[in-house]
């Protein structure tokens, strides 16, 4: 990632700022992958970054430049990661910095595993309107293959098993263990971080309904408030998973 270099294109064209608002809107999908991906043994993804709005004012103008973090990291409201991309005109980021930014400046996100590729709607735009040859060329310049830029997925087998846009099959697959975690473990379900956080806000904010069905069987409290006082039903509303504000 460090040396993938930035295609740019133009913010204003409609189908970038088309890119940016579904890249918004299907940010949660990134999380949960990558909430999980934390937990593996065996890492399953290649790539993992996601794409930031950066702005500073220069001369009385608004200068705005979108670049990749990674090392991603996601509170339900803030995203932290660390900054892969040399800015072009800005000056008050650098590559290698640490990154705090508001959920609402994401412009794209992006994930990868076997050879396949998540996300990266702002890549598709602009590999629509490249010819076959330059397609090939920025798939080089990535290492991936992007396939078909009319046909872009959110979660693995999305076609084959659309139950996977609901719940993760790492949630449902780890019921047992985490049965047992909570059983042996039964402080971490009330224990917070420093911010407030419990369990039960992770796994709100990572949309996963069994995990928030097992903690709830075993005791959680869904009133609970983080130090800026947001419960689990709050930050699922925020993120819209649906599936979860029954349960909370």
């Amino acid at each position: 990632m460090e040396n993938t270099p930035i295609f740019f294109a133009d913010g204003e064209n409609p189908k970038m700022i088309e890119a940016f608002k579904k890249a918004q809107a299907t940010f949660k999908y990134f999380w949960r992958e990558l909430s999980w991906e934390y937990r593996r043994i065996i890492p399953g993804l290649d790539v993992a970054c996601v794409k930031l709005a950066f702005t500073q004012e220069i001369n009385g103008e608004t200068l705005v430049e979108h670049m990749w973090i990674n090392d991603v990291n996601f509170d339900g409201e803030t995203i932290y990661g660390v900054l892969v991309n040399q800015p072009n005109e800005l000056t008050n980021v650098n590559n290698g910095d640490e990154i705090q930014i508001p959920i609402n400046q994401i412009s794209d996100w992006l994930f990868a595993a076997g050879g396949k590729t998540y996300g990266g709607y702002t890549i598709h735009a602009m590999r629509s309107e490249m010819s076959d040859n330059e397609r090939e060329d920025h798939d080089e310049a990535w290492g991936l293959d992007f396939g078909d830029f009319n046909d872009i997925f959110v979660v693995s087998d999305q076609k084959e098993k659309p139950e996977n846009l609901i719940e993760h099959p790492m949630s449902k697959n780890m019921k047992d263990s985490l049965i047992d975690f909570v059983k042996n473990n039964p402080e971490e379900i009330t224990a917070k971080d420093e911010l407030g956080y419990t369990f039960l806000h992770r796994e709100a904010i990572a949309g996963n309904l069994t995990s928030i069905q097992v903690l709830l069987e075993s005791g959680a409290d869904k009133n609970e408030k983080t130090a800026s006082g947001k419960t689990a039903l709050d930050f699922a509303k925020q993120l819209n998973w649906e599936h979860l504000i029954p349960l909370l």
